[in-house]
């Protein structure tokens, strides 16, 4: 690891788990449940059929990759909190800044990513009302998926950040400290 660079293998896993949750966010969008109204000739009610489910698969799996590729980078830098204390400086004030960035777009990402699974999985399928006015089926609304998808980007922009940032805060204060310990006295003092 380069003086105040970061590990490359970290930015690659960031940004590759980042991308693949972006790709099941946009997938589960595309692949959302429709529902359609049936009428059932027998018994004279109406109930719902639903499309494929599999956009609730997509939208876990979204969640997942988000969560491991947020698991990845606070266990490496062992969440700012844990380890080494960053060096004052700017890179130690954008590394904060970029950590709570990072952690208000990861949570709003994984709460439109599960709500949006939790929400396309429910569905409605029989309703009982004969005479039914202005009778709909459920369906998760447009674009949750979506949003998602637009803040795992930002999340991940803002991971990338902040670990850059946290590894000059670090590499800064390793710097000093080894420049401290290399100039200090032996220790011979003069008895009077």
């Amino acid at each position: 690891m380069k003086e105040g660079k970061g590990s490359s293998l970290v930015y690659l896993l960031v940004v590759v788990l980042s991308l693949v949750a972006f790709g099941f966010a946009i997938a589960a969008e595309r692949r959302r449940s429709r529902g359609n109204i049936i009428k059932d000739e027998f018994s004279n009610s109406t109930y719902c059929s639903y499309s494929s489910d599999v956009a609730t698969g997509y939208g876990v799996g979204g969640f997942l990759f988000l969560l491991s590729s947020e698991s990845l980078l606070m266990g490496v830098t062992k969440c700012m909190c844990f380890g080494r204390p960053l060096a004052p400086g700017s890179s130690r004030a954008w590394a904060i800044i970029y950590f709570f960035s990072s952690w208000l777009t990861f949570l709003v990402a994984e709460a439109c990513l599960l709500a949006g699974a939790t929400k396309n999985a429910y569905h409605t399928k029989y309703r009982h009302m004969i005479y039914a006015q202005n009778f709909s089926c459920e369906t998760l609304r447009k674009g949750v998926f979506i949003a998602g998808a637009i803040f795992v980007v930002f999340n991940m922009v803002l991971s990338i950040y902040y670990y850059m940032h946290f590894a000059k805060a670090t590499s800064s204060q390793t710097a000093a400290h080894k420049a401290n310990r290399t100039t200090a006295t032996v220790g011979m003092t003069r008895k009077v």
